[in-house]
């Protein structure tokens, strides 16, 4: 049975206060869930999901989301301990963008790119 919105927001929230407190230096906005599907713009075939994102926003500061529709649309079957798990991946990821936002880096943004360089080239290889 798929986890529910309320309850994705649950486990967001337990996942957040396992971090430690000076990761949230200048995170204004905090960690939140959406219950909104989000595709990547780089997808070709509607099949390429944003899970989570990092934000730095001029007026609404620097937040992280984590998107419940798509977790739904590519693990929706998986059983709440094993979505719980890449859940926290997914948020110690956004958290590492944070924190080499904070210190100038791109090295995350980079390796990201080169990932869905990697997707467009096999799945443009396979049709």
């Amino acid at each position: 049975m798929a986890v529910s919105f309320e309850r994705f927001e649950e486990i967001t929230a337990e996942l957040t206060d396992r971090l430690p407190e000076e990761l949230f230096r200048e995170l204004s906005g905090g960690v939140m869930a959406r219950e909104q599907t989000k595709l990547h713009p780089a997808g070709l075939n509607g099949d390429l999901y944003i899970l989570g994102e990092y934000h730095v926003h001029p007026h609404l500061g620097r937040f992280v989301v984590l998107y419940y529709g798509s977790f739904m649309a590519c693990l929706g079957w998986m059983e709440e301990e094993s979505l719980r798990e890449r859940m926290w991946k997914v948020l110690r990821h956004e958290f590492l963008h944070h924190l080499e936002s904070l210190a100038g880096e791109k090295d995350l943004a980079v390796e990201d790119a080169k990932k869905i360089a990697v997707y467009r080239r096999e799945r443009q290889e396979n049709t």
